[in-house]
């Protein structure tokens, strides 16, 4: 996979489209209509040399001219094309001072854009920013320019928009990329066209806007299946298909793709010339099949794309990715029969970014492999002919003595594959710099400096490390930074420097969360796995900040870290950053209330604690994290009713000693009436109202409440009079779900209760559901059906009559009353729900319908229970809220589910322990 910039994929869009355009379209000069204006009566050197030598032999020379002009600028879309973007601009340089010397405004306007689009893949935004104004300056203020212009003005705002995009001006950037939309087709093109149109989704994504962002794509969408030229549309679906896989639509991505590979590979049966565009749709499929977790089905498509690849560049990548993917599955012997392989064409790649980028993934992998196998080194003599022998960085660590050596050949090969990678990420860097490209000389840096960690020579590499960040950070290269800062964090660690690592992972943390949009929006090419490159930084420094006796400024900063690392997951999830924190103060929610943060480390299971006006405080049991998840396991799995009693509660005492004993006495001296939860990881499972003192139940003693952390929350108690229920349920089995009989029941129960219109059976369709909920703004909406919380937002669903309610169904659904302060939705309940099962992360799709659907309070179930004991609990929910004045949910919960564990039949934690109140716990 290759990296790129923060806005690297929406750049890519803007590029591909102006490779599109630019390679397909003939050069300046051969526009008849365009020539006239060019040696016309306008053209200062034409009057001067027509003066000296007549005007047969000014138009021959001003013709020379063009034609050199005009190959100058196709040398630089060659250059740019190769990934050679400093040569490019130089080239590009070049011809616009050419066009000006012939006073050929159109030419130097072209020029000009080609050159901002250079320096703003270089990450020179100032210069990319002069260019593009010079540019757009000369074709709006010239006069009677031909009709030729208002397509390089669609060029020209397309790379206008990318650039203020970058610069965070996001709506100034929508608004010039409609604007582009507009001349593009008004010349009608339709490529160009499209690229905007992706752009804008992006402004839109950005702005927080999906739905507008959404409907936009489906439009491009509509708009390319009635397209009738089969090359524009195969390439136009792939365009739209990368942009779906960037935005998190998955699925459809993969039918957009495969669309497009159809259409391609018939014109390829024609016309062996399209066996380019296959081989890049097929690269983009196995990307979306990656992301979609569908390992076979994307090493497949690598392997398609890498065989009919005819382009080295294209093919290299195919085998790359598909290394990638063989490493991160451990799939080592495959992995391994491709070494040579990619070996050989990195031999053959001229230098560009690209190769440079080529070079260090394939030593990031050799890295995670362990370095090359052993018929690999023996290759290694053979392909010393293309690395560095006399590098100036420092070889790897290897043993010295040479008797060792002779009788280890373990060591010697180790020694041997460390050296190899040094090489290959020294000739990347020495590429990078003859290239002065900064972005991939930053990115070889770091990869070198990680080489250097792994080998323990820690001052080599802090001090390669340190290089790449300075780079990354001058010119602005945020998702190159971040890694690089979380290595440095690393090694300082190591080295004893805790301040100085303290530092440097703050410093990453505030690089991630800078980049939100663009980690939850990212296709695999960004190379932010959430759990291997986002997760650890967060993790790690909390872990940093609570050694040695915390301080109350340390504890505060890691609390503060667990609460940012909830909203980091959420967003994953939703692979959108639609979550805008508020931060609130305990003291400012609820007086009688503490907030317990537990977070599990790689040896220890950390818990802060923070009451109302007092300390934070903290406290940790010190077990590797396999046994904290082990245990946790067991305990979710003894809250069944056909595990022995005794085992369920040995565990869940086990956990409420690690979780809740030592806080306890700070709990009862302070009052504390309400415990609310920011759960972490696998802890999100368990039902903290089953842990179990010795003698009582947690819910015996405290009313219990879950968050995803107080800057989400949204403080509001419910108010009875306003009391209104929307109640929707399935009592009949329904999309291969097993009936619920009691469910029927349960709605008419609530409805005596409460005023309630009701949706049963049926009538319980979106469509129905969306009359009722925009008719009338319904305070509670209570939701009695089957659903699965996952990890997955796309496995994440509620089951209607005809079909399945996934939760950005719900979110557009309920986007309305979001907006609607007067009369907001202040409770959502989620009945007879479940978390997968295997699934560790799942109730991350708890959180997630609790969050994106804008209920300040969410009610649901953690497994699916006994639908008579549900029945029985949400009507005394409901009975405590509407006739106990002043009661919170958290009471209100509380007290029904007392109830149920007064009743003999009802006392096991099977069947009340599983509702679990999310969010405003007033």
């Amino acid at each position: 996979m290759f990296p790129s910039r923060s806005q690297g994929f929406w750049l890519s869009i803007a590029v591909l489209t102006f490779l599109l355009v630019t390679t397909v379209s003939p050069g300046v000069a051969q526009h008849p209509s365009s020539l006239s204006y060019q040696i016309g009566a306008r053209n200062p050197l034409y009057l001067k040399q027509a003066r000296e030598q007549g005007e047969e032999k000014a138009g021959i020379i001003i013709n020379n001219q063009l034609s050199s002009a005009s190959s100058l600028l196709e040398s630089g879309k060659t250059l740019f094309a190769a990934g050679r973007l400093t040569e490019a601009a130089r080239v590009w340089q070049q011809a616009a001072a050419s066009y000006s010397e012939q006073g050929n405004s159109l030419g130097q306007a072209r020029s000009l854009n080609y050159l901002s689009l250079a320096y703003l893949n270089l990450g020179e935004w100032e210069q990319a920013q002069r260019r593009i104004s010079q540019c757009l300056n000369l074709l709006q203020t010239a006069d009677n320019l031909p009709d030729e212009a208002t397509g390089i003005l669609a060029e020209s705002l397309n790379t206008q928009g990318n650039i203020q995009l970058a610069l965070g001006q996001t709506v100034t950037a929508l608004d010039t990329w409609q604007q582009a939309a507009i001349a593009y087709e008004s010349v009608g093109d339709i490529t160009g066209k499209l690229g905007s149109q992706i752009n804008q989704a992006r402004a839109l994504q950005s702005l927080g806007n999906y739905r507008r962002s959404q409907k936009l794509l489906e439009q491009a969408l509509a708009q390319l299946q009635s397209q009738p030229e089969a090359a524009i549309k195969a390439t136009g679906l792939r365009m739209l298909g990368v942009a779906l896989q960037a935005v998190g639509d998955l699925v459809q991505s993969q039918e957009v793709l495969e669309q497009s590979l159809a259409i391609t590979q018939q014109l390829e049966g024609k016309n062996p010339v399209f066996s380019r565009d296959t081989s890049a749709t097929l690269l983009s499929l196995g990307n979306t099949l990656t992301a979609l977790q569908e390992t076979e089905a994307a090493l497949k498509r690598y392997q398609q794309a890498a065989t009919v690849a005819t382009n080295p560049l294209t093919r290299t990548e195919a085998l790359l990715n598909q290394l990638n993917l063989l490493v991160k599955t451990q799939q080592w012997k495959e992995a391994q029969t491709l070494l040579s392989q990619i070996q050989s064409h990195l031999l053959n790649l001229p230098p560009s970014r690209a190769s440079v980028y080529a070079q260090v993934n394939f030593a990031a992998n050799l890295m995670k492999m362990g370095g090359l196998g052993d018929a690999e080194t023996r290759r290694r003599r053979d392909a010393e002919t293309f690395l560095v022998s006399n590098s100036q960085f420092p070889i790897p660590k290897q043993t010295t003595n040479n008797k060792r050596q002779t009788t280890n050949d373990k060591q010697q090969t180790t020694n041997n594959k460390r050296q190899f990678i040094a090489q290959l990420l020294a000739k990347a860097i020495g590429e990078a710099r003859t290239l002065q490209d900064q972005q991939a000389e930053a990115y070889a840096l770091g990869q070198l400096g990680h080489l250097y960690e792994l080998t323990t020579q820690w001052q080599e590499a802090k001090e390669l490390t340190e290089q790449a960040i300075v780079i990354a950070q001058k010119i602005k290269a945020a998702d190159i930074a971040a890694p690089w800062q979380w290595q440095l964090g690393r090694i300082l660690k190591q080295q004893g420097q805790i301040n100085g690592a303290v530092a440097a992972y703050s410093s990453a943390v505030a690089t991630l969360q800078s980049l939100r949009q663009e980690l939850v929006t990212s296709n695999p090419d960004l190379q932010f796995s959430f759990t291997e490159s986002v997760e650890p930084v967060y993790r790690e420094l909390v872990a940093l900040l609570l050694q040695s006796n915390p301080s109350q400024a340390n504890l505060q900063q890691a609390r503060e870290l667990i609460e940012a690392l909830q909203l980091a997951e959420l967003e994953n999830f939703f692979r959108q950053a639609c979550l805008q924190p508020l931060p609130q103060m305990i003291d400012e929610v609820d007086l009688n209330a503490a907030v317990i943060y537990p977070i599990i480390l790689p040896d220890r299971l950390a818990v802060i604690v923070s009451r109302p006006g007092k300390p934070l405080f903290h406290y940790e049991t010190k077990l590797p994290q396999a046994e904290i998840e082990n245990a946790i396991a067991q305990l979710r799995l003894y809250l069944s009713p056909h595990f022995f009693d005794e085992d369920r509660l040995q565990k869940s005492q086990q956990l409420y000693d690690w979780l809740i004993k030592p806080a306890e006495p700070e709990l009862v001296a302070n009052g504390v009436e309400t415990l609310v939860f920011v759960l972490d990881g696998s802890l999100r499972s368990l039902p903290m109202a089953a842990l179990y003192d010795g003698k009582q139940y947690l819910i015996e003693k405290y009313s219990i409440a879950l968050t995803p952390g107080l800057q989400l929350l949204e403080p509001q108690p419910l108010k009875p009079e306003q009391f209104k229920a929307l109640t929707a349920g399935l009592s009949q089995p329904r999309q291969g779900f097993s009936a619920l009989p009691a469910v029927e029941e349960e709605v008419n129960q609530i409805a005596s209760e409460v005023s309630s219109t009701i949706l049963l059976n049926s009538k319980f369709t979106l469509e129905q559901l969306r009359a009722e909920i925009n008719s009338v703004p319904f305070p509670v909406i209570h939701l009695a059906t089957h659903g699965q919380f996952s990890s997955k937002a796309q496995e994440t669903f509620l089951v209607t009559w005809d079909g399945n309610l996934k939760v950005e169904d719900l979110a557009q659904l309920l986007g309305t009353r979001k907006q609607d302060i007067t009369n907001p939705l202040e409770l959502l309940v989620l009945s007879a729900c479940q978390t997968a099962t295997g699934d560790n992360k799942a109730a991350l799709g708890l959180a997630g319908f609790a969050v994106r659907s804008g209920a300040r309070s969410t009610l649901a179930t953690l497994w699916q229970v006994n639908d008579k004991s549900t029945a029985k609990l949400m009507v005394e929910f409901y009975s405590s809220l509407t006739q106990q004045s002043g009661i919170t949910k958290a009471e209100a919960l509380r007290t029904a589910q007392l109830k149920l564990l007064a009743q003999p039949q009802y006392q096991h934690p099977f069947y009340w322990a599983p509702f679990v109140l999310v969010g405003n716990w007033l």
